[in-house]
């Protein structure tokens, strides 16, 4: 049995400086809600893109959103369940990894 695990995507319109050749925060979120949706079909993940410059009002991402910011840290930053599995350019196989900790059942 799996839990449906909740994946954030933190990010900006603006490119970070130090991301100039990467996909945006908006490219990101939809490459990797596509990738998901093939790799574990019928498994359904909630998937958020959150803007650090403009976050909601949920105290813990509004948190994680100023901590992005303070800690100039390379984003998109995806988060899964609370915990960084990419940033600036994360890798499928890393979130993939960790949602099968979830229970996440692959199609090969």
């Amino acid at each position: 049995m799996w839990k449906q695990v909740e994946i954030i995507i933190y990010g900006a319109e603006i490119i970070c400086a130090s991301c100039v050749n990467l996909p945006s925060s908006k490219d990101t979120y939809e490459w990797l809600e596509a990738a998901l949706s093939r790799k574990f079909p019928n498994q359904s993940v909630n998937i958020r893109l959150v803007d650090i410059y403009n976050p909601p009002q949920e105290e813990e991402i509004k948190n994680f959103a100023e901590r992005v910011i303070d800690e100039d840290m390379f984003y998109p930053v995806v988060t899964l369940e609370g915990n960084i599995v990419g940033e600036g350019n994360p890798r499928l196989k890393s979130i993939y990894t960790e949602m099968e900790k979830y229970g996440y059942s692959p199609v090969e």
